[in-house]
């Protein structure tokens, strides 16, 4: 068949193909079940384990758990075989320890529960099968690291690494082929050498280090708070595309690279601003509602869904969790999501900018940090003028943005994020924070010592934060609470009442080192203001008003400039910033150089301790060399998808042009708009060809130089060959246009986007 026939057989499937329904679970008596009655029903749950092991026991583990004492072994073989029973009550038949090496996604080994016992009798040799899990199996599994990107820490000759049992993570059970199901074992993985090669491990090293620098902070200025632990908080927002399977399959170039390397927008896209918050399709609704229920059974909370701007653009998200579980269950989410979507005859794309033209997609991470005692440190409350502890935390935040902005460029950076980044959909390469005009005229009040300007009235009284009161001037509908701040979606780090967006990060990234990042940072800036408060206190046993003032002050001074109301995509800001003295990184390569200059480096590792300077470099080396192979890669399938496919479909429309153009002239016909096409579409054609060699002798000039400077390399990829990739891609985009539609072999945008 033709590439036109497969198109037209697909878009058939999806019109007349069988949708997949779902019973929804239910009860005895057969009512529905409620959504709390399935919460984490395949979770083995600290409560589940409670039931499960002798109270000694599951004492032991709690004190190993809080850091108070290594695990022993009988605690780890008690909860093994606890753990296993479980599972196997449930279908398993196999075990995984899951990880998060540095490749941007999971992965996982499977390991049979099933294991021989050899024995030896004067009749002989007597074998038999038992089902076994072992505290040692449980604890840690041995992976190649070799195999995995190190950034040179590890050789194909030093292939030994070690996953280890993440104890804050819970264990579960996922389903499995053919009614089985496999028990995962969240893990860090390391080296032999103990060096990290994962980006879990540095999460949690992160939020230690977040933890005891911020209990610091409160208890000095609260003696009688008496915080021993702070945590992070994370929800991240998850956005993607669903494309139909079939159509999927005809478009080599997303199932190489992840995004259509070739495409011109239909006439109908995202311009109407009609597909946001609009109906789900119902084949799009029946997959996503598949999918909140298993992650539901996986004690997953996921809250939301919705229409996305562009068409066939979609977002799930969750309740706010402890970050480095939240993080876990959002490459879950991942997982689930592309398994389900699969039974729908779906595929989902997480790509930032899949489609050209229209929205990317991103994943919003919503950060705060909270007590041991619930109390969310980054909470106005209604009197924020006086509540000194929410200001300096709220310094503390906007300090590490101003001191490490760069860092968090790094941290979102990606060949793919750079399509996203800057282009009126996600925030740009200068990280400035919105706070909101209450919350600023809070901070310049209290620089300026002066009364706080009411909203509502035109005097000078305190905010009540909480949010005033909107008359909708309608009778029959109540009055609502307007929130304290507007919300800006050009900002990269926005204020959004009791927690900051980080709306840059992308949405086929892991969350993990985003996060880290922005643990250490503000670690960094906690640890200076703790050490300010120190210093103005003196011998006091606390600090009073007026000494938190005056550290107060001085902060509010030094973070000035990061603080942006407007507009992030004017050029007028982009003016502004430089004025400031902000950096604005263009381009990914740009943004690892920062990863490894003097100042981030002392913060990352000597200062807050989350990395060594080997794990730093390696990290460096691993982020340019995969930037490097991820354009290659995406100019290689460019290539071979105009050299194989779009070049023979040009070729064959002009020949159909040129026959009818012969026999019109035979039959002495004007044939005058056939070679007037002809005319049109030849110096497409030739210009194609020409840019085509021109992205071949770039990629082979850049894998020519792959053993260069690690950064060199990527800025090479980035300057020379993306800008190939892009005159190409043009060229092939001009000539969609103008070939008639039986001889197109790919499936358009108006088929991709507009067949769910």
């Amino acid at each position: 068949m033709s590439g036109f026939e497969l198109r037209k057989a697909a878009l058939v499937a999806a019109a007349t193909g069988e949708k997949r329904e779902m019973e929804y679970p239910r009860k005895a008596d057969g009512k529905p079940k409620y959504p709390s009655e399935i919460f984490g029903e395949n979770v083995f749950t600290l409560k589940t384990m409670a039931k499960a092991l002798p109270k000694p026991i599951f004492a032991s583990f709690l004190k190993q758990r809080r850091g108070r004492q290594n695990l022993d072994k009988t605690t780890a073989d008690s909860i093994a075989h606890a753990v296993r029973v479980w599972a196997m009550d449930r279908g398993a038949t196999h075990y995984t320890h899951w990880f998060q090496p540095q490749t941007g996604s999971t992965a996982e080994k499977h390991d049979a529960f099933l294991s021989l016992v050899t024995n030896f009798t004067p009749g002989g040799e007597e074998v038999t099968p038992i089902d076994q899990f072992s505290g040692g199996q449980l604890l840690q599994s041995e992976p190649d690291a070799s195999s995995f990107p190190s950034g040179g820490m590890r050789t194909t000759f030093e292939a030994r690494g070690y996953t280890i049992w993440d104890t804050s993570s819970s264990m579960y059970v996922q389903r499995g082929p053919n009614g089985t199901s496999i028990l995962y074992i969240p893990s860090v993985y390391i080296s032999y050498n103990g060096d990290a090669l994962d980006e879990k491990t540095v999460l949690l090293r992160s939020n230690s280090v977040l933890s005891r620098a911020a209990a610091t902070l409160v208890n000095l200025l609260e003696p009688d708070a008496h915080v021993s632990h702070v945590y992070a908080t994370l929800g991240t927002e998850q956005e993607f595309f669903l494309v139909d399977r079939k159509m999927y399959s005809l478009r080599p170039d997303l199932k190489i690279a992840g995004r259509t390397l070739v495409g011109q927008l239909p006439p109908r896209h995202q311009q109407l601003e009609d597909h946001y918050f609009g109906r789900i399709p119902s084949r799009v609704l029946n997959a996503i509602s598949e999918m909140e229920l298993e992650c539901l059974r996986l004690g997953i909370p996921i809250k939301t869904r919705h229409n996305e701007v562009a068409p066939a653009q979609f977002e799930v998200a969750p309740i706010f969790e402890e970050a480095s579980v939240a993080v876990d269950h959002n490459l879950q989410t991942m997982d689930v999501l592309h398994k389900v979507a699969h039974r729908h005859n779906l595929r989902v794309l997480y790509h930032e900018k899949p489609f050209k033209g229209v929205n990317g997609s991103g994943k919003h991470c919503n950060w705060a940090i909270a007590t041991d005692r619930g109390e969310n440190l980054l909470d106005p409350t209604v009197r924020p003028e006086t509540n000194y502890r929410f200001v300096i935390f709220l310094l503390a935040v906007l300090r590490a943005l101003h001191e490490h902005a760069p860092l968090l460029r790094v941290a979102i950076s990606s060949s793919s994020n750079d399509h996203r980044l800057g282009a009126q959909e996600a925030p740009p390469g200068i990280i400035s924070a919105f706070l909101g005009d209450q919350l600023n005229e809070v901070l310049d009040a209290i620089e300026e010592n002066r009364p706080i300007k009411n909203f509502s009235v035109p005097q000078f009284q305190s905010i009540k934060v909480g949010g005033t009161i909107l008359d909708l001037k309608v009778s029959g509908l109540p009055h609502i609470a307007r929130d304290l701040t507007d919300r800006n979606r050009t900002s990269p780090f926005a204020f959004t009442g009791n927690k900051f967006e980080f709306r840059a990060v992308g949405s086929k990234q892991s969350p993990s080192f985003p996060v880290t990042v922005l643990n250490c940072a503000v670690t960094a800036a906690i640890r200076e203001i703790t050490d300010a408060l120190r210093a103005q206190m003196g011998s006091k046993q606390a600090p009073s008003d007026d000494d938190k003032l005056v550290v107060i002050r001085k902060f509010i001074k030094l973070t000035k400039a990061v603080r942006f109301e407007g507009d992030n995509y004017s050029a007028e800001w982009t003016a502004e910033a430089a004025r400031r003295g902000l950096p604005n990184i263009q381009s990914t390569p740009e943004a690892f150089t920062y990863l490894v200059k003097d100042k981030h480096v002392a913060m990352l590792t000597k200062e807050t301790g989350i990395f060594t300077e080997t794990e730093l470099r390696s990290r460096y080396h691993i982020l340019n060399e995969r930037y490097a192979k991820d354009i290659i890669i995406e100019a290689e399938t460019l290539k071979t998808l105009v050299a194989q496919q779009i070049l023979p479909a040009a070729f064959d429309y002009r020949k159909s042009i040129a026959e009818s153009a012969a026999a019109l002239a035979v039959l002495k016909v004007d044939a005058g708009p056939e070679v007037s096409a002809l005319e049109e579409l030849t110096p497409l054609v030739s210009t194609l060809q020409s840019e085509l060699k021109l992205l071949s002798a770039a990629v082979a000039d850049l894998v020519a130089t792959e053993d260069a400077d690690a950064n060199e390399h990527a800025q090479t990829a980035c300057n020379v060959v993306v800008p190939a990739i892009n005159r190409l891609r043009d060229a092939a985009d001009a000539l969609e246009i103008v070939v008639a539609d039986k001889h197109w072999p790919l499936p358009k945008y108006t088929e991709l986007l507009l067949t769910i």
